[in-house]
């Protein structure tokens, strides 16, 4: 998979991509990351990407010409709309969730658009296919929306993590959260490892991760067991 992201501030990404799992997955040639200096687009020889808001307002918002000169540069011109997909970052988008990096982890490339300052110019959103937020909160601009959306779509590419079935049994995978985990020691301040899992009984310890997941969900995230039953009810 390649990943372009367009950015006011490639900087910023290079402490995140230069280690862990991103970094592995660009070693084993899984992944390529293109980062594009949005200000090499820009339509002066001052570096300006971005102009005052018509009928007014605060801050400064990014030009659409800027912008497009910008997308079309990432674009290989090889590739179609199912293996190709340009994403605006942005919190007026949809809400980012397990099932859409699933979904995204199957295009072959990826453009993100990291927005700045107060925004972009509308006619921007008619140059990508999709806008996504991480979260209903406002962030300095779209690069750590950038960061997660790649962390996230890069561990679930074919042979990144060297034990692929650790994208399944997931929080989120399956609609519900994670069971607990413990590991050694087996007692630590009074509180031990249930016995259960030292039983070697693989069937009753499948059967307790499933109780705990359940609980877990119920007690922390209801909201995604309700999402589950309107789903099965919509789908009689």
């Amino acid at each position: 998979m390649r990943i372009s992201i367009i950015t006011l501030f490639p900087e910023m990404f290079s402490g995140v991509f230069d280690s862990s799992i991103v970094k592995r997955a660009i070693q084993r040639g899984k992944l390529e990351i293109n980062l594009i200096q949005l200000r090499d687009f820009a339509i002066d020889a001052y570096g300006s990407v971005d102009d005052h808001p018509y009928g007014g307002g605060t801050g400064m918002v990014l030009r659409v010409d800027v912008m497009d000169r910008a997308i079309q540069s990432a674009r290989s011109g090889k590739e179609t709309a199912k293996t190709e997909r340009v994403i605006l970052l942005t919190p007026q988008g949809a809400p980012y969730a397990q099932k859409k990096a699933r979904d995204l982890s199957r295009y072959t490339h990826l453009i993100l658009l990291c927005g700045h300052y107060e925004g972009v110019d509308e006619r921007v959103r008619d140059l990508v296919d999709e806008e996504i937020s991480i979260g209903d909160y406002v962030l300095t601009g779209g690069e750590i929306p950038a960061m997660v959306l790649t962390d996230s779509v890069t561990r679930l590419l074919p042979g990144v993590l060297l034990k692929e079935d650790a994208t399944v049994n997931e929080s989120f995978e399956s609609g519900i959260l994670e069971y607990p985990h413990y590991t050694r020691p087996e007692a630590y301040r009074d509180q031990r490892v249930p016995a259960i899992l030292l039983s070697g009984n693989h069937a009753k310890i499948e059967a307790w991760k499933i109780k705990e997941a359940m609980a877990r969900t119920k007690k922390r995230r209801p909201d995604l067991l309700k999402a589950q039953k309107d789903r099965l009810s919509r789908g009689r």
